[in-house]
């Protein structure tokens, strides 16, 4: 899923859900750099996380 990941997609950690909203800054390789609400920018590192798309609806 994060092959499909673009600068400006929001997304969430599916292990870290305290991190709030992330938006994509960046994606070069597996090295996917995000800045989350609440724990700002972190890099991930792509073939071991699948972040999560958030299409803005309501939180379930």
């Amino acid at each position: 899923m994060n092959e499909f990941l673009e600068p400006g997609n929001l997304v969430r950690h599916p292990d870290k859900p305290d991190w709030g909203l992330g938006q994509v800054q960046s994606v070069v390789g597996n090295r996917i750099t995000v800045n989350f609400e609440h724990a700002g920018k972190v890099v991930i590192n792509g073939s071991q996380i699948n972040l999560v798309p958030d299409f803005g609806g309501p939180e379930t």
